[in-house]
């Protein structure tokens, strides 16, 4: 069994990421850094700025060259472009039976705060130039003839050793000057998905970044609930992920932290009850709570008690109906179905108490008509140090924190200012985004001393004005749960 390894577009036998120190951060103020950029060869960046307003500056960020191609990568058992060592090898026997030379690459997914290093293989074969995609193409359409699956890889996705290029788009927002707010935005529902730039059109915001990951594993037409948790004007509109972060907004103030919410219904009778989700599809025997947010009916096949703004019961009913204004609703099936025919009774009173913790804090965050939360899917820096909670967060894959895609990012800096940035990718030659360590060095070098990444891929999306100044993966502005807003008050 003949092996050759690549040595070239950033293949190697064995390949792994270290964390490069950056200088400390500047306390007095946020401004772009002098430093040299921190990912590839450490390329001197070409930027321009733009000021928005007062306050508000935005940075066309552009650093590195091209030199990665194109390579052909097997497919292992489960579908996966990477398996143990066995089933590794089997392949490089299976592409050698086609008539073609492979190579078995080790490669070594970084260690991240709550997850250690994880060495994997690859099964690659042949290494072209960037000019040359077609003859991998090629290649490929042979290797498929022959039975095996395989795809086309640009190297510079793999998220191992490159020149990049990157491109970004920054805006940063100094604590000092800025004379605006924060907000978050869910659209005109919560069911349902909606553009950055729709949502900072209404708000009238000057601008706009898209938020946190949202569920698209429900049904078709509640897709824009937010994995996380979501509160606009001091509504919880989705609850927390338990421990995960996010980014609290109050007036112009911005703080990431982790979070966890409870929500509890009492009876006028004492009983009491725990409320399992707002604004999302039920499980067996949940209670979920349905706000005039939501957007869609109730689920059917379950009980609902209407309640008026003042928490009194206006009546019970059979599920399947929209939420109107003024009014809540509480959804249960099953048991929680069971819990509201005897608890839940026409003009009695089901308080609801609602609570958002900070668990850095331990302490509950006031519920006021200022406060925005926006949650993120991944912690990068804390207290000024690389600290990535991959695992956590639901994102420990070697796909999340070793491959490079587009990314959106936010932080806040010692004296609370706060950056947000949106790494463009999946544009070999011209942008290649990051991967998790990457885009945790690229935040501290921007001053962050906090900082997480929020959905991305082809929800990147950074508004200023009424427009994208970033372009999203997709070729078009996609439709997202939630936005991140700043507004001119």
């Amino acid at each position: 069994m003949s092996r050759r390894t690549l040595a070239a577009g950033g293949l190697a036998t064995a390949a792994a990421l270290t964390l490069t120190a950056l200088p400390a951060t500047a306390e007095q103020s946020v401004r772009f850094p002098s430093a040299r950029f921190p990912l590839g060869t450490r390329p001197v960046p070409m930027k321009t700025m733009t000021t928005v307003t007062q306050g508000i500056d935005l940075y066309d960020v552009k650093a590195g060259t091209h030199t990665d191609g194109y390579t052909v990568t097997v497919l292992m058992p489960n579908g996966r472009d990477f398996g143990t060592l066995a089933n590794a090898e089997l392949k490089v026997a299976e592409v050698e039976a086609a008539g073609e030379s492979a190579s078995l690459q080790k490669v070594v997914r970084p260690g991240v705060a709550d997850s250690p290093s994880q060495t994997v293989y690859m099964v690659r074969v042949g290494l072209w130039a960037f000019k040359d995609k077609k003859k991998a193409e090629k290649t490929a359409a042979k290797l498929k003839d022959a039975g095996l699956k395989v795809k086309v890889d640009y190297l510079g996705d793999d998220g191992l050793k490159t020149t990049g290029p990157w491109n970004a788009k920054v805006v940063l927002i100094d604590s000092r000057t800025f004379r605006g707010s924060y907000a978050a935005s869910i659209g005109t529902s919560v069911a349902k998905r909606e553009t950055v730039s729709s949502m900072a059109k209404a708000s009238k915001a000057l601008v706009g970044v898209n938020g946190g990951f949202y569920n698209i594993h429900t049904s078709p037409a509640l897709r824009g609930e937010p994995l996380g948790a979501s509160v606009v004007g001091g509504r919880l509109l989705s609850e927390a992920v338990p421990g995960r972060s996010a980014v609290v907004l109050k007036g112009r103030t911005a703080k990431i932290t982790e979070l966890e919410t409870s929500v509890t219904a009492t009876s006028e009778d004492g009983a009491r009850t725990r409320v399992d989700g707002v604004n999302r599809a039920p499980a067996t025997d949940e209670l979920v709570l349905y706000t005039q947010e939501f957007g869609a009916k109730t689920p059917t096949g379950g009980v609902d008690a209407l309640l008026d703004a003042n928490d009194r019961v206006l009546r019970l009913r059979p599920s399947g109906h929209a939420v109107g204004a003024g009014t809540r609703v509480l959804h249960g099936r099953g048991l929680a179905g069971d819990w509201l025919n005897e608890h839940a009774w026409e003009g009695w009173t089901v308080e609801i108490d609602t609570r958002v913790i900070d668990l850095r804090t331990k302490k509950a965050i006031p519920l006021t008509p200022d406060l925005h939360v926006v949650a993120g899917g991944v912690g990068l820096v804390r207290n000024g140090e690389v600290k990535i909670t991959a695992k956590r967060d639901g994102h420990d894959s070697m796909n999340m924190i070793l491959r490079r895609h587009p990314r959106t990012l936010v932080g806040t800096t010692k004296n609370g200012s706060l950056i947000l940035a949106a790494i463009d990718g999946r544009r070999p030659g011209e942008t290649i985004g990051a991967n998790f360590v990457e885009a945790a060095q690229f935040m501290r070098w921007l001053g962050a001393t906090q900082a997480i990444n929020l959905d991305g891929g082809g929800s990147t999306t950074l508004v200023v004005g009424k427009k994208p100044v970033n372009r999203p993966a997709d070729g078009a502005e996609r439709a997202v749960g939630d936005a991140l807003l700043v507004l001119p008050r």
